[in-house]
Formats: C-alpha cells, sequence, structure tokens
C-alpha cells in the first residue's frame, strides 16, 4: 500500500450508490408503513375521501354532467370549468363550497397535510442514517453495504481513518439535509404550487453545485465530502492511518529514510 490518495473510480462509485439508495428506499418504505398505521392516515383520508362523495351525490354533480363516473370535485380543471354553462358553474361552486365548510372533510385534510411532511422527512432520515451512518460505524472505515461489496473506503483527506463527528456531519448536514431533503421539500412545495419556479431553479441550482464541486476539487469530492473534509478511496490500494498520530511517525520514518540515502550520494 502506498501513502498517496487512491480514489475510488467514478463507476464503483456510482455502483456503490445504486445499491445503498436501493437499501435506503426499502428502510424508508417500511418506516413509512409503520407511520401511515401508527399515525391513522388512511383514517383520515377515508374520512376525506367519504365526505367529499357525499357531497358530490349531494349536489348530484354526475347526475348534472359535471362530473364523470371517475373524476371528483376538485380533478376539475380550469379549462373544464369555464367551458360549464352558467347553471353547472354555480353548481359546481355551491358544492365546492360545501366542501370546504365540511369541518370533517377539513380536519381530515388538515392532519394529512400535517403528516405528509413527517412521511417525507422521517422515513428518508432514518434510512440514510442507518445506511449511511450506523453501517459504517459496523463496518469501518466509512463503508456503507454498497463501498463494501465495491471495495470502497472513506477517509479523510490526509489518508487517516474518518472520524464518528466527520461520518455524522458527511450524513446528516451533507447527504441527508443538503442533498436528499431540501430538493425533495421544493419538488413537494412544487407540487403543491407553493414555490411556482423557484423550487426547479433551487434544485438545479444545487445539482450544478453539485457537479462543479465533483470536478474542481482534486478529489473529486461531492457536497458532502467536501463538509466533512473526506475522500472516497480504493480500500485495496489505500493506506488508511488509524490516527494523526501514526501518520506523523510514517512521514517522520520517511524523512529518515530520505535523509539516509541522501549519505550515499
Amino acid at each position: 500500500m502506498i501513502n498517496d490518495l487512491q480514489k475510488a473510480s467514478i463507476w464503483k462509485r456510482i455502483a456503490a450508490f445504486m445499491l445503498d439508495a436501493i437499501l435506503v428506499v426499502v428502510i424508508g418504505t417500511g418506516v413509512l408503513v409503520v407511520l401511515s398505521w401508527a399515525t391513522g392516515f388512511d383514517n383520515y383520508r377515508t374520512t376525506y375521501l367519504d365526505r367529499m362523495f357525499a357531497i358530490e351525490e349531494q349536489y348530484g354533480l354526475v347526475d348534472a354532467g359535471i362530473l364523470a363516473q371517475d373524476v371528483h370535485l376538485f380533478d376539475v380543471t380550469e379549462q373544464e370549468y369555464l367551458a360549464f354553462s352558467e347553471d353547472k358553474k354555480a353548481l359546481y361552486d355551491s358544492a365546492a363550497e360545501a366542501f370546504l365548510k365540511d369541518r370533517e372533510a377539513m380536519n381530515a385534510y388538515g392532519m394529512m397535510s400535517n403528516l405528509l411532511l413527517l412521511f417525507v422527512s422521517l422515513p428518508l432520515l432514518v434510512g440514510v442514517m442507518i445506511v449511511e451512518f450506523v453501517v459504517p460505524l459496523i463496518l469501518k472505515h466509512g463503508q456503507t453495504v454498497g463501498k463494501k461489496v465495491f471495495g470502497i473506503a472513506v477517509v479523510r483527506v490526509d489518508s487517516v481513518k474518518i472520524t464518528p463527528l466527520q461520518l455524522l456531519v458527511r450524513t446528516l448536514l451533507g447527504k441527508y439535509t443538503i442533498e436528499i431533503m431540501v430538493p425533495a421539500l421544493l419538488v413537494l412545495m412544487t407540487l403543491s404550487g407553493f414555490s411556482g419556479m423557484i423550487g426547479p431553479l433551487v434544485i438545479l441550482a444545487i445539482l450544478i453545485l453539485e457537479i462543479v464541486v465533483f470536478f474542481v476539487t482534486k478529489t473529486n469530492s461531492p457536497i458532502h465530502d467536501l463538509l466533512a473534509g473526506t475522500v472516497a478511496v480504493d480500500m485495496a490500494s489505500q493506506r488508511i492511518f488509524e490516527s494523526p498520530e501514526e501518520l506523523l511517525e510514517y512521514k517522520k520514518k520517511l524523512q529518515a529514510e530520505v535523509a539516509a540515502d541522501s549519505k550515499y550520494f
């Protein structure tokens, strides 16, 4: 083994990332199922839909030709609404107003909205922390399951073994917060109509920054490695020092060898 950084190839890193991403999704899905059951989300959704169907039937929206059999109150587009006759518009407006004043439906909708953020953040947090923090603590050298399979380790940029604090920063601040949750929340806000074009533009900016950082840094480090001061290396060829003191002793040894060799010239 040699002391120079032996950066892992991009293809190995991509393969390891894909395997780890699958594990995060599997774990996150399991957490999501448990959360859905524990919070009674399905009950709130059932209540919301039942109240909507009841009002649609009460106002005869299907019989009036306003809704098709599989189309519901808020599935109507603006263009479809504008094409209605004045009588149909009035009937639709009355039904929509009645639904929005339905306390039971609105309470269910409020609970669903509040739980949605929890359902997006917590499963991802648990999945990422297990795959990217807990497992590497067990396997050592920052290795996830994917990195273990493809022979990749994570070390400090000076070849010293990564510390738990660096691993936490890399996982929680870099991967989870900046690279996953910020884009996920922006996507959610965009789909909900709250961010307009700002959400997609910020996501694009993060993606561009990720690419630029990767190709500009000598260690080809994405944002999470840059924040933690770490680098992904080839486990088979990389010399990993247990501590800064061990690295210092190794450098002293090399200097002594160089000094000894120079006496012969």
